[in-house]
């Protein structure tokens, strides 16, 4: 159990606000990103002499294992299931208690004051700073300085859309009517719905004790990620399945996961839907002229993960794109525009997805495109990156770029349509052969048998955020950069705009 626990320091400003379970990948809610400033040749030179510095010292980035699995890896994938049953009965079968429902998300600052420990919780993830394993013990410390280093401008960026995340809300709500849709049919067996956020509250383990404590013997696994990625549902996946096994083995064997839903047709058609109003409402109020866009924005991640740890996250996406795009013009006709998939997000010089989002606004202006309609297609409730960043940044930037008339279509948010796949999702999983959080990694050729990177081999716990020497080497480092490169740590880290 131990092995699977974040050790709480006593660094945070009280033990609820530190997350238990094991730490796994970098999640999607982060602080909006500030424009790229273009860093000259010789400073890009002067990072990459501070950063073989690191290497020999304590702070330095390894590359993207390659995890790849033959046979013996997916057998040890299968142990951590353990004890399994040969052919497990469906997770809702049983009439001892209700069936949980489990929503997966990533969890926001709801105040101010939330901001800096949300970002340690974040950074604290061993996937979103990689470290060689013989540095792995920075961790903590690196998370501690960025979250330190961070918040301030973090703060002001939750402050300029009413000082908080909206995401809990939302999903809270989603769950509400979830619940309510799931038990509405009369049905003899009982749902009980819960929130279970990576980074924030309510963490993964508060969820867990809700569900505990109110008879549940069965559960439904349901990200609210469409898109299956290590750093979102992979995250979350690692962090339920340490809990389960410490806290809930009754739901541990009686469990099943809806690993991703990008192409559903209900999910497909609800994008469409919210597109075509976007373009209904273009019409009515924007004068003749050039053909509209519309540009899928979806939330970057490093190239890395896709072409060296193979996730699925960007096949996703574009599955969902060429069926969306199919759909509207089902409906529309094929003249009814042009559509574009973009990436947004991405910070630092590490390379990420592409095209990135402003790169592509910028590129309509030059192509005398003065109309579109944004879809942020990777998000199912509104939050930072589609109030701040979208509809403030971005906007911006398509308005110096030449663009006069913008649409945004909304997130899923409350839509009853949205509320109806939900409840698709959850029934359509009862009716399918079980699927674990382990099957669910597998089949997106993810291992959660693999440790985290940020996990020294060897030892029982992760290491403790503030190691006086790893402190002292940390902070050195950081004075250096600042004081030569006028650009921050973080920035070399691409973690810049977090």
């Amino acid at each position: 159990r131990s092995s699977t626990r974040l050790r709480r320091s006593s660094w945070c400003p009280t033990e609820r606000d530190c997350p238990r379970g094991r730490v796994g990948a970098v999640a999607l809610e982060t602080a909006a990103p500030r424009r790229r400033r273009a860093v000259t040749h010789k400073v890009m030179k002067l990072q990459l002499s501070m950063l073989t510095l690191a290497a020999s010292g304590a702070l330095a980035l390894a590359p993207l294992a390659r995890r790849r699995r033959g046979p013996s890896s997916a057998r040890r994938a299968a142990t951590i299931d353990a004890p399994a049953t040969a052919a497990p009965p469906p997770a809702a079968a049983t009439e001892d208690g209700p069936c949980a429902v489990l929503l997966l998300n990533l969890g926001g600052p709801e105040t101010s004051s939330d901001v800096e420990p949300f970002l340690y919780n974040l950074f604290a993830d061993p996937d979103i700073i990689r470290l060689p394993a013989a540095l792995s013990g920075l961790q903590t410390a690196i998370a501690w300085l960025i979250a330190k280093r961070r918040a301030p401008k973090s703060r002001a960026a939750y402050d300029s859309i009413g000082g908080g995340s909206p995401i809990l809300k939302y999903t809270n709500e989603q769950a509400r009517l979830l619940e309510h849709a799931l038990n509405a049919d009369g049905g003899s067996q009982q749902f009980k719905c819960y929130v279970a956020m990576r980074y924030w509250h309510p963490f993964t383990d508060e969820a867990m004790a809700r569900a505990a404590a109110d008879g549940c013997s069965s559960a439904v696994v349901l990200p609210l990620y469409p898109h299956f990625s290590i750093s979102t549902t992979g995250s979350s996946l690692r962090a339920l399945l340490a809990e389960m096994q410490a806290t809930a083995p009754a739901l541990m064997q009686r469990h099943t996961v809806v690993p991703s839903w990008q192409g559903s047709p209900g999910y497909v058609d609800l994008v469409a839907k919210l597109v075509s109003e976007a373009l209904d409402d273009l019409e009515k109020t924007a004068p003749p002229g050039p053909k509209p866009t519309v540009l899928f924005s979806a939330h970057g991640v490093p190239v890395s993960y896709v072409e060296e740890a193979g996730d699925p996250y960007k096949r996703h996406i574009e599955e969902t794109v060429e069926l969306v795009t199919r759909r509207v013009k089902q409906t529309r006709g094929d003249e009814t525009a042009d559509f574009e998939l973009a990436f947004q997000s991405r910070v630092g010089p590490v390379k990420w997805l592409e095209p990135y989002t402003d790169d592509a606004l910028e590129n309509l202006g030059r192509r005398g495109k003065d109309r579109v309609v944004v879809v942020p297609i990777s998000f199912v409730s509104e939050h930072i990156e589609t109030l701040e960043e979208l509809d403030i940044e971005y906007r911006e930037v398509a308005e110096d770029a030449g663009i006069k008339y913008w649409r945004r279509v909304p997130a899923l948010n409350l839509d009853s349509d949205f509320i109806a796949e939900l409840k698709r999702q959850v029934t359509g999983a009862l009716d399918k052969p079980v699927m674990s959080s382990v099957d669910a990694c597998i089949v997106n050729s993810f291992d959660l048998a693999e440790a985290p990177v940020g996990v020294l081999p060897g030892l029982g716990e992760p290491v403790e955020l503030m190691n006086g020497r790893t402190m002292t080497v940390a902070l050195t480092l950081t004075v250096l950069f600042e004081l030569l490169a006028d650009s921050r740590v973080i920035n070399v880290l691409g973690l810049g705009a977090v």
